[in-house]
């Protein structure tokens, strides 16, 4: 009688549903909690996401304006063109000594292309000519509609440094002069030198100040900032390694889609570029750039290299807490590797890994 009544009250579909449901309880049970993980799992994520795309879009570095404490160094203004074909200003500063070579400079985040003579004064006055210029959105570059400059380099800001040394070799080139080229990166720049120089032979020796790669440094501040958004701290404290690995790639499919733009890896591109010399400075009290990130990238690197950790120095600080000691330094990398003028068969760069 029961049965005969639910079946009248019931259409032929759903009744059959439930019949379907009765007898295959323990398969909807398991559906159901798959389900409800995959939301659960989506959820957190676009919580995560949501999060680190405010901190690359919102968050800026240490030294969110341009360094003044440089007395500054007027040259040579050109004009000329990023790989894409925006229009980028540069400038020549030519030395007033023997001339050793040409270095190319690729200045921080915020700063333009004078922040070179805070770096590379002491260059300039040991003998090479110094090719500085603004990124776009920097000084008195262009910069497109649908792009922002952000503390992380982007596949914009390397067209920018392929322009750049580009331009430089055209001008070495029409001069007669050997089209043999140092370059000097600072923070963001030191990034995108990296990945101009990836297979250029004419890049002999490259000097870095505060390198790092986005995709370590971003998975570094999800941890440092998930407390933010992870309510249970026994959750967020168990999270593996896959985890953060996983997040970091779909952080950056979803930049990728809001900025327009890519944010190449320097720690994917280090191991795969020409064996060349590079020297990598970073300051050991660094609280952006933590020096262990500095350490494994400095491992990655081909040889010859060499890490100078600069006791005592912030990001980007190396030249100011030990300046002497910086510029004996990098002219001396560049001496060697680029000038050639160091009779020794001991490579500096050891000896400078050695003192630091």
């Amino acid at each position: 009688m029961e049965y005969g009544l639910v079946n009248s009250f019931l259409p032929l579909g759903q009744w059959t549903l439930w019949k379907f449901i009765g007898q295959n309880w323990a398969m909807m049970s398991i559906i159901i909690t798959v389900l409800a993980t995959i939301a659960i799992c989506c959820l957190v994520l676009g919580r995560y996401i949501r999060i680190m795309l405010n901190i690359m879009k919102d968050t800026p570095p240490p030294m969110a304006m341009g360094p003044l404490d440089f007395e500054r160094i007027e040259g040579q203004i050109v004009r000329f063109h990023s790989f894409d074909g925006t229009s980028l200003r540069g400038m020549f500063l030519f030395t007033t000594q023997p001339r050793k070579g040409m270095i190319v400079f690729c200045h921080e985040f915020t700063s333009n292309m004078y922040s070179c003579a805070r770096y590379c004064r002491s260059l300039l006055e040991s003998g090479y000519d110094i090719f500085s210029f603004d990124f776009r959105g920097h000084g008195e570059s262009s910069c497109g509609d649908n792009y922002q400059p952000r503390q992380w380099v982007s596949d914009h800001d390397i067209d920018d440094a392929f322009g750049a040394i580009a331009f430089v070799e055209d001008y070495l080139e029409s001069h007669s002069l050997p089209v043999e080229l140092g370059i000097f990166g600072i923070s963001r720049g030191a990034a995108a030198a990296i990945f101009a120089s990836l297979r250029n032979p004419a890049i002999k020796a490259i000097v870095t100040d505060g390198l790092f790669s986005t995709d370590i440094t971003l998975e570094a501040l999800m941890k440092r900032w998930a407390y933010i958004f992870a309510k249970v701290k026994f959750v967020y404290e168990n999270h593996p390694p896959a985890f953060w690995q996983f997040l970091r790639w779909l952080l950056f499919i979803f930049v990728h889609r809001k900025f327009r733009c890519y944010y190449p890896s320097v720690r994917k591109v280090l191991p795969r570029m020409l064996p060349r010399p590079i020297f990598m400075i970073h300051g050991q009290r660094d609280s952006y750039i933590p020096e262990e990130q500095a350490q494994y990238l400095y491992a990655r690197a081909p040889e010859p290299k060499s890490l100078w950790i600069v006791p005592g120095a912030k990001h980007n600080q190396g030249v100011v807490v030990a300046p002497e000691e910086y510029a004996k330094k990098t002219v001396g990398f560049f001496d060697h590797y680029l000038s050639g003028i160091i009779a020794s068969t001991e490579s500096p760069v050891k000896k400078m890994a050695q003192g630091a």
